[in-house]
């Protein structure tokens, strides 16, 4: 992998907050999209909401003067990696219960430094191994690990390898200066392209149950779709890939936070440290490994 530019303590605390963003709008919609399956086929639900964050963003990109049609290559690689993680992990949620699907998700958290290893080749450091166990350990505690193994949770498996394989793929597109707003808008049009041309060969339902459920699509669409990726592939272009990974799998606390507040769920204390196990990976990701110097001091 790329090594991590020079950049300023703020523009990486700034770039954090956008992850933990991204992660909190993630966590609120295992709930939301579970009951919205009801009255969508869930390749559509995908389609859909692709579809429409990538023609907000090209609305946008018209006014800027900047065309979809450069780095088209790199765009269409991601973009079958991200469909592959969002068909496997919505239709994974019709087969299995939304805490099996926040937890298996989760695990992308371990195959991050695997394939960081095996297919970059690229050793993760001591502190950033140490800090995936302890996030894992976080996620088994907050989620009660997994039960009863069933087809949606082989196919969650598959979207939390993809997961990281998005992540990796993406910061090493970043780190090689691609416009972060371009390669986002091409992914969403392809992504959402290829699903509704999916269900077109397939010939499942078209047709979105309510009005409610458009709602969701719309929602969908615009914060976890749009805003929250984009902002993760714009933070990746100063964040290491690992780092990335660990303030993702705060997904499941935010997704118990919402559930707590919201949802009206009794609060859990299991959970809630299994929350402070996954803050405390975070810390050690950020822990210099015993031995090794800084030869340069970080930036102000």
């Amino acid at each position: 992998m790329n090594s991590q530019p020079e950049v300023s303590k703020r523009t990486r605390v700034l770039a954090d907050l956008g992850l933990f963003y991204a992660a909190a709008i993630w966590g609120s919609t295992f709930f939301i999209v579970k009951d919205a399956l009801a009255g969508i086929d869930p390749v559509m639900m995908v389609a859909y909401r692709f579809l429409l964050a990538g023609g907000v963003l090209w609305v946008f990109l018209k006014f800027t003067g900047r065309s979809i049609l450069n780095g088209l290559g790199r765009a269409a690689f991601l973009a079958v990696i991200l469909m592959t993680l969002y068909v496997t992990q919505t239709i994974g949620l019709k087969y299995t219960t939304a805490s099996n699907s926040g937890f298996i998700t989760g695990l992308f958290v371990l195959f991050v430094p695997i394939f960081m290893r095996t297919v970059f080749k690229h050793k993760p450091t001591v502190m950033e191994v140490i800090a995936s166990i302890v996030s894992l350990v976080g996620l088994w505690i907050l989620t009660g690990g997994m039960h009863d193994i069933n087809l949606g949770d082989i196919l969650t498996l598959a979207a939390a390898m993809t997961y990281a394989l998005h992540v990796l793929y993406s910061d090493k597109y970043m780190k090689a200066g691609i416009d972060p707003y371009v390669i986002s808008c091409q992914q969403f049009l392809l992504v959402g392209g290829m699903s509704f041309v999916g269900g077109l060969i397939f010939d499942l339902p078209m047709a979105i149950g309510s009005v409610k459920v458009a709602g969701v699509v719309v929602f969908l669409a615009l914060l976890p779709t749009l805003s929250a990726f984009l902002i993760q592939m714009v933070a990746q272009k100063i964040t290491s890939p690992l780092r990335v990974s660990l303030i993702f799998a705060l997904e499941p606390v935010f997704a118990g936070i919402f559930a707590w507040t919201l949802g009206g769920e009794e609060f859990v204390q299991h959970r809630a440290l299994g929350g402070l196990f996954i803050f405390l990976a975070l810390v050690i990701s950020g822990l210099p490994t015993p031995g090794r110097r800084k030869l340069t001091p970080e930036p102000e």
